[in-house]
């Protein structure tokens, strides 16, 4: 990485300077150039390992897309894909609804494994630790290797999974139709607690600090301790969540079925502010993406909108041609989300504006994936696309 070694502290005159405080100099120089490098190196390696990026569920890429995005390759999965893409290593890890959980290279989208389920995986795969970690509609929870897809340990809860399971230090988290909250041990998928919701448990929890949050099919946001599951607060709104919470800041965003967004203080489960949306159809599955102080938030109603995250104040709308369930995701200065009608689109974070699209000619439900200089996105008709940046954008799969 450096063709060079710092032996000495550089004076004006291009001679060594050996004073202590050049010598000081230079070491300081050394730890910045080495403290850039790896920074640099670590941009280079960047990861989508779950459904949001990270286990707080914010929605933002550690890396900036450039527009406009070119098609790299398309896999056939075989069936229709509503989850998110896990990007870790230079592989690509993707669930369909036929039951099939396939690995792919992020390169050219060359198949690495495939493992094949008794029931469809509509949750996004969750990768830490080596594993792949994913559940199934027939409620079976999975930690599988993720080099060759082999079945490490497997557990089995009530009711189907549709959660998309999150990592906390040494666990990872998961919710399941019957009521609960689970807790394994990644190593050896013992089960450290489960905690009892009055209701199913759709949403993906996300994780913050020693605190985990799930918003229940029971009309709570509950705030519980990682450690233990606990519940140290929680905040009655009297209404159905299926969409991931968010982190920002002190609290936590989150819509619900009946196109009601609330902001939750994590702290003691007070809700800080609470919006409705005025349009038929309102009902939100996707989770927000939260950047600085700007919240984005899509709906079924064919919106996705931009608001103050302090203070839920309006910044901007965009209207799409159908349905949103894709979740949002911040790269940059983009948002990036798929829509019903088939369009993955790429809007302005600041302004809302369409910068870019791509018609896949199929229903995009699932959330895209950015990573490694790459975005990764499924269809509805099993296609997987990955785009990078450069070259003007192709129209449909040609």
């Amino acid at each position: 990485m450096f063709t060079g070694m710092f032996w000495a502290g550089v004076s004006w005159a291009g001679r060594p300077d050996r004073s202590p405080k050049g010598r000081a100099r230079a070491s300081r120089l050394v730890w910045a150039v080495l403290a850039v490098g790896v920074l640099v190196g670590a941009a280079a390696r960047a990861d989508w390992p779950m459904l949001r990026g990270t286990p707080a569920n914010t929605g933002v890429a550690r890396e900036a897309l450039t527009l406009p995005l070119r098609r790299v390759w398309t896999f056939e999965a075989g069936g229709a894909v509503e989850g998110s893409e896990a990007i870790v290593g230079g592989t690509a890890y993707v669930g369909t609804m036929n039951g099939r959980l396939h690995a792919v290279r992020l390169s050219d989208g060359k198949p690495r494994w495939t493992f094949r389920s008794a029931d469809a995986i509509s949750a996004s795969p969750c990768v830490a630790d080596g594993c792949v970690f994913v559940g199934d509609e027939g409620g079976t929870f999975y930690a599988l290797d993720a080099a060759t897809g082999k079945v490490v340990w497997k557990r089995t809860t009530e009711d189907r999974i549709i959660s998309s399971a999150v990592t906390a230090p040494s666990v990872v988290l998961v919710g399941s139709y019957d009521n609960h909250l689970y807790c394994f041990r990644r190593s050896d998928g013992k089960r450290m607690w489960a905690f009892k919701t009055d209701a199913q448990v759709h949403c993906t929890p996300c994780v913050v600090g020693s605190r985990a949050v799930i918003a229940g099919c029971d009309g709570e946001v509950r705030i519980l301790d990682v450690a233990t599951g606990a519940q140290k607060a929680s905040a009655r709104v009297d209404t159905n969540f299926g969409a991931p919470p968010a982190s920002a800041g002190d609290s936590v965003l989150v819509g619900s079925m009946s196109g009601i967004y609330v902001r939750v203080r994590l702290s003691d489960g007070k809700v800080l502010w609470k919006m409705r949306e005025q349009e038929d159809g309102a009902a939100a599955y996707a989770g927000a993406a939260v950047a600085g102080q700007r919240a984005i938030f899509a709906s079924r109603s064919s919106r996705v909108f931009c608001v103050d995250a302090s203070t839920g104040a309006a910044r901007w709308t965009y209207r799409a041609k159908g349905q949103v369930n894709s979740s949002p995701v911040v790269s940059g200065t983009s948002v990036f989300v798929g829509s019903d009608d088939g369009r993955l689109v790429a809007l302005d974070l600041a302004t809302g504006r369409l910068r870019w699209q791509y018609n896949a000619g199929a229903e995009i439900k699932a959330s895209p994936a950015i990573a490694q200089g790459r975005l990764v996105i499924g269809a509805a008709d099993g296609a997987v696309y990955c785009f990078a940046p450069t070259a003007p954008s192709s129209k449909g799969r040609n």
